[in-house]
């Protein structure tokens, strides 16, 4: 198949592949890091037309946007290159502050070109809005990188609405990344109508609810693996129970329409909207392959419908995170 391609915004247009690949479980958080293997599925993902490949300073840390960026070598103008900024990390893996300093910004997209190895940045993103510091000052500071050169577009990471609009007004923002999927919908109340009005487009992230929604957890994840903690509520205890629940729903309609329970959670996500480009992360050729399969599935109205009424918005249990106090609201 040839992965058509979708347009983030408007005031900033950036067309990037309707699926994008979100690298971050190839050097943290998700079980064993596996180097090799996400090069070789950052490989396959340019072959199949997924060209919008998404990392983060903080992953590893540091060490995602290396291993990214020797996969790219060789490749950078076939790909829409994004990474963020903004949860301050030392190199031993402890956090310090979500930090949106104007110097703090200048020096970590510094830093992020030279690890990636690149001359720009096609979107950058605040991964977190830092609430003691004015969102213009911070959207200030990246309109400088983009007027260097160094940033082509901007974006912001779990921000609210009204944050949102204060951003627009000083650059146009390309691009919001935060978590939608049939498990996580509460941006549809204020978030995603806000987005519309501005023409900025929607990134997905965790659009199959951390790896749940494939079907593939009947269980607790290992210590080892970042969704085994208190971290991530929604893999443990009765959460888990009910939500595996909801996942068994999603299975039977799969069954019927011939394709995986992930293939079909992801479908939805891609029928919210031409400006809605998910980033399903894996480190594995096989589930990117399945991933992209998604896209070839056409669903209608009625499929939205039973998909909506099998997991009613908020039957989810459990919060998206352990600690709810870097999201911007």
């Amino acid at each position: 198949m040839t992965l058509s391609t979708r347009t983030l915004g408007t005031d900033s247009p950036l067309a990037v592949s309707t699926l994008g690949l979100g690298c971050m479980g190839m050097s943290e958080f998700y079980g064993t890091p596996d180097e090799a293997a996400g090069i070789a599925t950052i490989h396959r993902a340019l072959d199949l037309g997924v060209t919008f490949l998404d990392t983060a300073d903080m992953y590893g840390p540091f060490v995602n946007e290396q291993l990214v960026g020797r996969a790219i070598a060789g490749h950078r103008d076939r790909v829409q290159l994004a990474t963020k900024f903004g949860n301050e990390r030392l190199p031993d893996g402890s956090r310090l502050r979500v930090n949106g300093h104007p110097d703090y910004v200048r020096k970590a997209c510094d830093a992020s070109l030279q690890r990636l190895d690149v001359d720009h940045i096609d979107l950058y993103y605040q991964h977190r809005v830092d609430k003691t510091v004015p969102i213009e000052e911070t959207v200030g500071a990246m309109k400088e990188l983009v007027e260097a050169g160094k940033v082509q577009h901007l974006g912001l990471s779990e921000a609210s609405a009204g944050t949102i609009r204060r951003a627009h007004a000083v650059h146009p923002i390309t691009a919001l990344q935060t978590e939608y999927s049939l498990f996580t919908r509460d941006l549809e109340d204020e978030i995603l109508p806000t987005l519309r009005e501005l023409g900025i487009a929607l990134v997905p992230y965790s659009p199959l609810g951390r790896g749940l929604l494939t079907g593939a957890i009947v269980s607790a994840p290992p210590s080892s693996d970042s969704r085994g903690s208190g971290y991530f509520p929604r893999f443990s205890g009765d959460n888990l129970t009910t939500n595996l629940t909801l996942v068994q729903r999603i299975s039977e309609l799969a069954a019927a329409h011939g394709c995986t329970p992930g293939q079909l959670a992801l479908a939805w996500v891609l029928a919210q909207g031409d400006d809605v480009v998910p980033i399903p992360g894996t480190k594995r050729v096989a589930y990117l392959e399945e991933n992209v399969g998604a896209a070839e599935l056409h669903l209608t109205s009625d499929d939205l419908k039973a998909l909506e009424a099998a997991v009613p918005r908020g039957a989810v249990a459990g919060e998206r995170y352990g600690d709810m106090g870097t999201i911007d609201a």
